[in-house]
């Protein structure tokens, strides 16, 4: 999940329908890990999820800085994968951006998009493994 945008944007607070879902049990009772990956700094998501309330949500913010490749390169996602010692096959990541959906896709994690907008799925990019319209609606689906 990728609430704080990189350099190249402002980074936008999180929407309060996603601040209530992740405070919820039921992200968590689905075994999952929350961990994020942005190409932002992990200064900059520390402040935005601490400001929100939700930084203890969370096991680890990730930034690609550390990675030594932007997403949607691979190595982004390898080093995420490596950094919460597992395998990339065993990881979901849930992402508002379709370019972000497609580079975690090719690099074998699962994925989920949140369409909030209603938009469609651009065709040139890998389909998402999940879809969802929000945190609460996903939670459902891996409930």
């Amino acid at each position: 999940m990728r609430w704080a945008t990189g350099s190249r944007r402002p980074a936008r607070p999180p929407r309060a329908a996603d601040l209530r879902a992740v405070r919820r049990p039921a992200l968590r009772a689905s075994g999952r890990r929350l961990v994020t990956l942005t190409n932002g700094s992990t200064g900059v998501s520390e402040q935005l999820f601490t400001a929100a309330g939700v930084r203890d949500e969370f096991e680890a913010l990730l930034s690609v800085e550390d990675a030594g490749a932007w997403k949607p390169a691979r190595a982004a996602y390898d080093y995420a994968a490596r950094a919460c010692g597992t395998d990339p096959a065993e990881m979901l990541l849930v992402a508002v951006h379709p370019w972000d959906i497609d580079g975690a896709a090719r690099a074998g994690l699962i994925t989920a998009w949140i369409h909030r907008a209603g938009t469609p799925y651009p065709e040139c990019f890998t389909p998402s493994s999940l879809r969802a319209t929000g945190l609460d609606d996903l939670a459902a689906q891996l409930a």
